[in-house]
């Protein structure tokens, strides 16, 4: 593949380290595709509030893929550009269903405007130092929401996953970032495929320019839509088998392991 003139890239598992910091050797490589005049757009499963620490870090001042490709943020002005939110009487429905498909699962609810973390009583966040808020469950459907996120320590992503798909249908897109038994669930379609399309549409960038990378099934979509997608050494297995490329572990700079070809 030629030099790309967009790169899109995951966050955790990916961009960054185990120790959540991105390595000298990245940055200088980001600095050398900035000054090329080539973007970097971060995909994550992020939500924005989470995402400019990361920003920050790398001095990224763009438009980012936030909450799955549900909310595309722009780091610059910190503002929301577009959001795909289910509405309320959809998410009623999908709460409901989801109680069906998972029993004994805690539910939560990721809003574009605040509080936008919310979860009933019994919800267990999957990462420590979780800025959530404890809503009653009636409330959760009160106001729409870009993601419904569903936690079960005593099951596995995976097979809670394969239960969503069953029980809700094209009801909602579902994926996962990590295995600790947690899934999110976004409106049918939006993906990071979804909001990649628009923010290198933003750039006029089309999709066979693209290089993207990530780790986890909720970049399988990106993956696929983009013109190269490459999988880290650490990546999941369904990612490894899709992707164009596998290469070094999030740990070992994979990301900069690419792009020094030509950056």
């Amino acid at each position: 593949m030629r030099a790309p003139r967009l790169v899109a890239s995951d966050v955790d598992g990916t961009l960054l380290g185990a120790d959540d910091r991105p390595g000298p050797r990245l940055v200088g490589v980001l600095e050398r595709m900035t000054e090329a005049g080539v973007p970097l757009v971060i995909a994550t499963g992020r939500p924005p509030r989470w995402i400019d620490p990361v920003c920050d870090a790398i001095g990224l001042r763009g438009l980012c893929v936030a909450a799955n490709g549900a909310v595309l943020w722009d780091a610059g002005s910190r503002r929301v550009v577009e959001a795909a939110e289910l509405d309320v009487d959809a998410l009623g429905e999908v709460i409901d269903r989801l109680r069906t498909a998972l029993p004994g699962a805690g539910l939560a609810v990721e809003r574009v405007d605040a509080p936008e973390f919310c979860c009933e009583p019994s919800y267990r966040p999957a990462w420590p130092g979780s800025d959530h808020v404890e809503i009653a469950t009636g409330d959760l459907a009160a106001r729409p929401a870009v993601k419904v996120l569903a936690r079960h320590p005593g099951m596995s992503s995976d097979a809670m996953a394969a239960a969503v798909r069953a029980g809700l249908g094209g009801l909602v897109d579902v994926t996962f970032s990590t295995g600790k038994g947690l899934v999110e669930c976004s409106v049918p379609g939006v993906t990071k495929a979804y909001g990649l399309a628009l923010a290198a549409a933003h750039h006029g960038v089309p999709a066979e320019e693209v290089v993207a990378f990530g780790d986890m099934p909720n970049d399988l979509a990106m993956l696929r839509w983009a013109g190269h997608g490459v999988a880290m050494g650490n990546a999941h297995p369904e990612l490894a088998e899709l992707a164009d490329e596998v290469t070094g572990h999030h740990d070992d700079d994979g990301v900069a392991m690419v792009l020094e070809r030509w950056f």
